[in-house]
């Protein structure tokens, strides 16, 4: 029998209602001839609340009390889940990431998936049982220690899984019914895609777009697993196929707007203009394990360049004093720090070889009132750094302008 692999996140199981729907949604896969592997999220808000509780004791947990407190929300999910689909009749058992055999490197907060044993599920699929995975959690095969694969790791636990056990598709269930042109709630006229490819929607997770968790696309794309992204609120709907190419020819080369404001900037002026500086700069941060995104270096004035960085907000405490550091090392003048900013991208595998498009986002800008502060560009994306007060309207003006609206109409003739 094939196996089929469902993820549904913490809006999908919220509450006991949602839980019973996800039962059924379970139940009936199984019933159209599947073996089924349900991962799931914490339930709603409670990684959230978790992570507020935590901050009222202290604002520097240890990482691996972190990690075990933040873990326990799956640990009340997955029972509720299980007990759901054996009161409508079939047969579950729920598992932990440790119990299941979900291996991970040895760090805590951010940890990536290294080996999945499969031989506990196999034994209960051929039990006609469905099983249901803690998602978002494993254990370090170095110490045995429970990690956590940070927020939307679920998405990665369902993909490694549907991987590792040779899933016909893994089906992300979430609140939205699919993947948008752009968030529905800044433009009311986003159209629903009917497929998009690994390319494109790893651009766009890795972007902002909240769909889907970057990671797990990525490894969705390195071996070919077909992931769908579907509403668990409308079942019936098909949703979004996220697999190798994009089946459809269409006019616009762009498939997707998304928003990014989570970032900050960060600034060294004065930098000495000589060989190996950069490396030094950014060697420095990675050992620090602070992720940069867009760079941008300045023209050399008077042998002195500036150089320009973004990264997550969340990691801006930990840069400024490494950057401070490394400013002196280098003899640079002084570091500066932005985090009212937000990054506005286009993505579209058909702007390959298209001339015009990066000038027709930016024209789009400039007639908006919006000014660009940094660009970074690749083969099928487009970003700018913008004042975040300005991040809905950029994004409104960008979606019209390529009429992204139609796309809806276009798919259908896939």
């Amino acid at each position: 029998m094939p196996i089929l692999v469902q993820k549904f996140g913490g809006t999908s199981v919220r509450d006991a209602v949602c839980i019973k729907r996800v039962a059924k949604i379970a139940t009936d896969a199984q019933k159209n001839g599947y073996e089924v592997v349900v991962v799931v999220s914490a339930m709603g808000d409670t990684t959230d609340n978790l992570i507020e509780l935590s901050r009222d004791i202290t604002n520097k947990p240890d990482p691996r009390e972190y990690d075990l407190l933040l873990s326990t929300g799956e640990q009340i999910s997955i029972p509720l889940v299980a007990m759901a689909i054996q009161s409508l009749g079939s047969k579950a058992i729920s598992q932990t990431g440790l119990q299941v055999g979900i291996l991970t490197e040895d760090r805590h907060g951010k940890a990536r998936i290294t080996e999945v044993k499969t031989e506990k599920i196999k034994k209960y699929l051929k039990e006609e049982n469905i099983v249901v995975v803690a998602g978002f959690q494993g254990i370090s095969e170095v110490t045995g220690e429970i990690t956590t694969l940070g927020r939307g790791g679920s998405d990665t636990t369902a993909v490694a899984l549907a991987v590792a056990l040779g899933a016909e598709r893994c089906d992300i269930y979430t609140d939205v019914e699919g993947v948008y042109t752009t968030d529905p709630e800044i433009v009311r006229e986003a159209s629903k895609l009917k497929n998009i490819s690994y390319e494109e929607m790893l651009e766009l997770a890795s972007l902002g777009a909240q769909v889907l968790h970057p990671r797990s696309v990525e490894i969705a794309k390195n071996f070919n697993m077909p992931m769908r992204v579907r509403s668990s609120f409308k079942p019936q709907d098909e949703g979004t196929l996220v697999q190798g190419v994009r089946e459809m020819e269409l006019n616009n080369p762009v498939s997707g707007v998304a928003l990014d404001e989570s970032q900050a900037r960060v600034a060294i002026s004065g930098v000495p203009d000589k060989p190996g500086i950069a490396a030094t700069v950014f060697n420095s941060l990675a050992k620090k394990n602070i992720s940069v995104d867009m760079i941008v270096q300045s023209t050399s004035h008077d042998g002195v360049n500036e150089i320009a960085f973004t990264v997550d907000k969340d990691t801006i405490e930990d840069t400024v004093p490494i950057t401070n550091q490394i400013a002196k090392d280098i003899g640079a003048t002084k570091v500066t720090t932005d985090t009212s900013i937000a990054k506005v991208s286009i993505v579209g595998a058909g702007m390959i070889g298209r001339p015009g498009i990066a000038a027709a986002m930016f024209k789009a800008l400039s007639d908006s009132g919006i000014n660009i502060q940094m660009i970074s560009t690749s083969e099928i994306k487009v970003s700018c750094v913008i004042d975040v007060k300005d991040g809905d309207k950029a994004v409104k003006a960008i979606h019209k302008v390529f009429e992204l609206e139609k796309l809806e109409k276009e798919t259908q003739r896939v």
